[in-house]
């Protein structure tokens, strides 16, 4: 194999250098300047120049004219988009669906965040004679199902501001219908990590719901588990968090999302 080299260093740590000042182009989501891309990548400014150099010479990033300051260009974006549609979420999420369900029991469910609610892609059903669960192509409510919850939660601020604002339907008693109630409870989402929502878009039925992220570190989705409030009660077990969490985590690592 050939040696890798490039401006400012060779090998593998001009290598890792290039692919930390993308990585940290694509988690800010806006343009940025040498000063503080070298700050945050701790180096110096002049060899992050160097290094911007070359990437804006082949297309991976681009410099804004008006600002001088540098974004993701179209050539790491296809690139981005091809990896996308060779591993998209359904696919991704397939064995941690199952294992999911053959551990605890439940329907297992993926989602996937939309403008107007979260959008169940694909099911895994339960091993209950009596079958429970949500039929893939329906749009749950972002204020009513604990999959909605995770969307305000991680999503954007854009979102929450437009859920906080509108009428929020009332589905049963324990539905929450309040912007003030819906903050407290996103907020409790936010700081725990996963979502419920008993009795809230239906008498009887529970979900538990977690986060799914992509490659750039953005929510694209949910993982949960869904069934009667007998089986996944206002207090789920740690097991039944533990397992939920830890697949959504396997879900996100399949999407090429880096944890922490």
């Amino acid at each position: 194999m050939p040696r890798v080299s490039g401006p400012g260093g060779d090998g593998v740590q001009a290598v890792v250098l290039a692919m930390r000042i993308l990585e940290l182009l694509a988690e800010e989501g806006r343009p940025m300047g040498v000063s503080a891309m070298a700050a945050a990548l701790e180096t110096t400014k002049s060899r992050i120049w160097r290094y911007l150099q070359t990437l804006v010479q082949h297309g991976y990033i681009v410099q804004l004219p008006e600002t001088e300051r540098y974004q993701l260009g179209s050539r790491l974006i296809k690139l981005g988009q091809a990896v996308g549609e060779g591993r998209d979420i359904v696919s991704a999420s397939a064995r941690a669906l199952r294992d999911l369900r053959d551990s605890l029991g439940h329907s297992a469910v993926i989602a996937q965040l939309e403008a107007d609610g979260v959008r169940v892609l694909t099911t895994v059903p339960g091993k209950s004679a009596v079958e429970i669960g949500v039929r893939p192509g329906s749009l749950l409510e972002f204020h009513s199902s604990a999959q909605g919850k995770i969307a305000l939660a991680f999503g954007n601020d854009a979102l929450r501001a437009t859920v906080f604002g509108m009428r929020l339907e009332r589905r049963t008693q324990a539905t929450i219908v309040t912007p003030g109630g819906l903050r407290k409870e996103i907020e409790r989402v936010r700081q725990a990590g996963w979502a419920i929502a008993p009795n809230e878009i239906l008498i009887g039925l529970n979900a538990l719901a977690a986060p799914v992220f992509d490659a750039a570190g953005s929510l694209v989705g949910t993982l949960a588990i869904v069934d009667s409030v007998q089986y996944i009660t206002e207090t789920p077990t740690a097991e039944q968090i533990e397992r939920t969490v830890r697949a959504a985590r396997q879900v996100s690592e399949a999407l090429g999302y880096v944890l922490d």
